[in-house]
C-alpha cells in the first residue's frame, strides 16, 4: 500500500480525464450524442480533453453538435474535439459497422456511453409490437449488448485495474418504478421494462468484463431536459418543477457531473451499480405519476 503522505489526492488526479503512456488523450464514444443526455455527456468529456465520437442515425443532428461543442472555448481550451459519425444500432450488423469504423479510427477507446434509445406509448390493450416492442427493444437493450461486445478489444486494451475501460449504459428512474412514463396517459410498460433488462444488463456485464479490466455501470435519470421529455416538459408546464422534491429537474451539470466521475479515476473501484440522478423523485412516487427520462 502507498504512504498516505504521498498520494496525490488532488482533484484533478481523482476526476479529470488525463490519459497515460501512448493513450494521453482520452478516447470516448457517447451513441445518442446529438441532444439531451447524450450532449451533456459528450459537451462534459470534450470540455476536459477527450476525443469524443458521437453517433446518431441523423447525421444532421449529430453534425450540429459536434459543431457546437467543439467551438465552445472550454473545448478548445482543454485540447478536446468532438467528431459525429451516423448510425444504426437496431440490429447487429448495424452495430458492428459502427463499432469497426471506430475500430479504423482509434486503437483505444477509454470510455463508452450506451445512451441511444427510444420510448413509445400505446393503448395496453392494443400495444404497438413493431415498435413499441421490437424496436424498443432492438435499440435499447440489444444495441449496447452487440456495441458492448463489439469494443471490448478497444475497450481492454492498455486497461489496469486503477484505469479500467468504462462502459456507461444510460437506463431511467423508470427501471425501478411502475406508472407511465408518458404525460398523455399512454402505457410505458415495454420501455421500463427495457431499462430494467439493461440494469440488469449492466451487472451481467460488468462481471463478466471485470477480468479484463473493464467497469460497466449505468445512470438512471428522473425527469432530464431532452428532446424526449420536451412533449411532457410542454404539457406540464411549472408542475414539472413543483412535482420534484428538489423543485426542478436535472441539468446538465447534474448529468455531466455523474459522467465524469463515472469516467475518472475516483470511480475506477465501482462496477455493476446502477446510480439514480432524480432529485429523490422516486422516494416520493405515486403510482400512476410521470417520474421517469424518456
Amino acid at each position: 500500500m502507498a504512504d498516505d503522505h504521498h498520494i496525490d489526492l488532488s482533484l484533478n488526479r481523482l476526476f479529470g480525464l488525463s490519459g497515460a503512456g501512448a493513450y494521453k488523450q482520452k478516447v470516448a464514444v457517447v451513441t445518442g450524442g446529438g441532444t439531451g443526455i447524450g450532449k451533456m455527456i459528450a459537451t462534459a468529456l470534450a470540455q476536459n480533453g477527450a476525443r469524443v465520437y458521437i453517433a446518431s442515425r441523423k447525421l444532421k443532428v449529430v453534425s450540429a453538435a459536434a459543431a457546437d461543442i467543439n467551438a465552445n472555448p472550454q473545448t478548445v481550451a482543454s485540447g478536446g474535439s468532438c467528431v459525429a459519425l451516423q448510425a444504426d444500432l437496431t440490429d447487429k450488423a448495424k452495430v458492428h459497422a459502427f463499432a469497426n469504423e471506430i475500430k479504423k479510427r482509434e486503437e483505444k477507446v477509454h470510455i463508452l456511453v450506451n445512451n441511444a434509445g427510444m420510448s413509445w406509448g400505446s393503448d395496453l390493450l392494443d400495444y404497438d409490437e413493431k415498435n413499441g416492442w421490437d424496436r424498443l427493444f432492438a435499440l435499447n437493450v440489444k444495441g449496447p449488448f452487440y456495441l458492448t461486445t463489439a469494443l471490448v478489444g478497444q475497450l481492454e486494451n492498455g486497461a489496469s485495474n486503477t484505469d479500467p475501460g468504462r462502459v456507461i449504459n444510460i437506463s431511467s428512474v423508470a427501471s425501478y418504478v411502475p406508472g407511465s412514463a408518458d404525460p398523455t396517459g399512454n402505457d410505458t410498460s415495454p420501455y421500463n421494462a427495457s431499462k430494467a433488462a439493461l440494469n440488469h444488463l449492466t451487472r451481467v456485464l460488468a462481471s463478466s468484463l471485470s477480468g479484463r479490466f473493464i467497469t460497466v455501470n449505468a445512470i438512471a435519470p428522473g425527469f432530464y431536459p431532452s428532446r424526449m421529455t420536451q412533449h411532457g416538459i410542454e404539457a406540464l408546464g411549472e408542475a414539472v418543477a413543483i412535482g420534484q422534491p428538489m423543485g426542478r429537474i436535472g441539468t446538465t451539470e447534474d448529468m455531466a457531473g455523474l459522467a465524469l466521475f463515472l469516467s475518472s479515476r475516483a470511480s475506477a473501484h465501482i462496477t455493476g451499480q446502477v446510480i439514480v440522478t432524480d432529485g429523490g423523485s422516486t422516494l416520493v412516487f405515486a403510482p400512476g405519476a410521470h417520474v421517469a427520462k424518456l
